[in-house]
């Protein structure tokens, strides 16, 4: 079990109002000690004392050794100088005990304010590691353009932000680079693959080609046609990696069941059966890359299915689920799922797919500012849940 532990502006807090109570405990220790040592003089004016009316004197204690008293003097005057004495040290044990009572009432006031400021400057001293942190995590929601841009005085939290500032530019150079690669290759063989598509076709159009020939010609079309997809694949990912360009208004529910209803004839063919769940879905974003990330989690339960399986849609709120049946997913093998090229080998079919679907899924949700996690279902299958921001 982890230990709760304070946060640094508490821990701060706690540090100021531990300086303030240990620097008032010494002073009033100080103080103490110094006034005792002041009150401790032993010796009082004597002519005063005999000036008191002689009716003013009661009975004394003893001498005690500390009496400035002589014997030289009467035995009334005596008493005078014994009474005196005696208030002399009454005074003095009430002055010091009036001293240790209110210092110690005026230090826990001082304390109280100490931990009062302590907290205003430790918020103050802590305010650009917070600007710090709110970027870094507006940044982790692939918003890599953002800086911090922190002003004021050089110092260690400038050095610090600045720095950060730099890799954050060369990330986004990185990634740019990256995506920009992608999407122009992509690009470049998207026109090879539709030449050699062109081609096949045609000569499979002859009248009456060889078995051979028409044989060779359709596993060549099979091919082409999943390298099709594969190059369509990286495209929409290297578009969903940037921020989003557009922001409309979106109802997933209409979404889904538009597009439920165009993938019913192929469940059919795959014997998967097909169940909704719809109520309205308002969120914001790109509508081609929602109806992509709808699109691809339908072909994904489909082909990833049993005979006479089933796939579940449900859109509520901006919650979008998608359960199908199929073979059994073990946990430790769901993160794999959305990484780029990754497939289970025992899943049905796994061959044909580009190992993009679930990637897109996620690059789509993240840029969307959305969550999406997948969980096995207990007969098999898997159940995989959007949530995005609402409208």
């Amino acid at each position: 079990m982890t230990a709760h532990r304070l946060t640094v502006r508490a821990r701060l807090t706690a540090l100021y109002g531990g300086v303030f109570l240990l620097a008032g405990v010494i002073l009033l220790a100080i103080t103490y000690v110094l006034l005792a040592q002041a009150l401790n003089n032993d010796s009082f004016s004597r002519e005063a004392v005999l000036a008191v009316p002689a009716g003013t004197a009661g009975v004394a204690g003893p001498i005690t050794e500390t009496s400035p008293v002589t014997e030289t003097y009467p035995a009334v005057e005596l008493q005078r100088f014994q009474l005196a004495d005696e208030l002399r040290v009454e005074f003095r044990r009430q002055t010091l005990t009036s001293l240790v009572q209110r210092g110690a009432v005026a230090l826990a006031g001082v304390t109280l304010v100490g931990i009062w400021v302590g907290w205003l400057i430790a918020g103050r001293t802590l305010r650009p590691l917070q600007q710090i942190t709110a970027t870094a995590r507006r940044v982790a929601g692939r918003n890599l353009h953002e800086r911090i841009g922190l002003t004021g005085p050089r110092d260690e939290l400038r050095q610090l932000a600045d720095t950060f500032d730099d890799m954050l530019a060369r990330l986004d150079e990185s990634f740019g680079a990256q995506r920009r690669f992608v999407a122009n290759a992509s690009h470049e063989l998207r026109t090879p693959l539709t030449i050699n598509r062109t081609l096949i076709e045609v000569a499979l159009s002859h009248p009456d080609p060889p078995p051979e020939l028409r044989r060779l010609g359709e596993t060549l079309l099979a091919v082409n046609t999943r390298h099709e997809r594969l190059l369509e694949g990286l495209l929409v990912l290297a578009v969903s990696d940037r921020e989003l360009t557009t922001h409309q208004p979106v109802d997933l529910a209409a979404l889904s069941e538009r597009l439920v209803d165009v993938a019913r004839p192929e469940a059919a063919a795959a014997g998967v059966g097909l169940r909704t769940e719809l109520r309205p879905a308002p969120v914001h974003g790109d509508p081609e890359l929602l109806e992509r990330l709808v699109q691809n989690l339908l072909r994904n339960a489909i082909a990833y299915n049993i005979g006479g399986g089933e796939v579940r849609v449900k859109c509520a709120g901006t919650r979008l689920t998608v359960a199908n049946t199929g073979p059994v997913v073990l946990a430790h093998e769901i993160p794999g799922l959305f990484e780029p090229f990754r497939r289970l080998t025992d899943r049905v079919g796994s061959a044909e797919g580009s190992g993009l679907g679930l990637s897109i899924v996620r690059s789509i949700v993240t840029a969307h500012g959305g969550t999406v996690a997948a969980e096995p279902r207990p007969g098999g299958g898997l159940t995989v849940t959007v949530d995005l921001p609402p409208a």
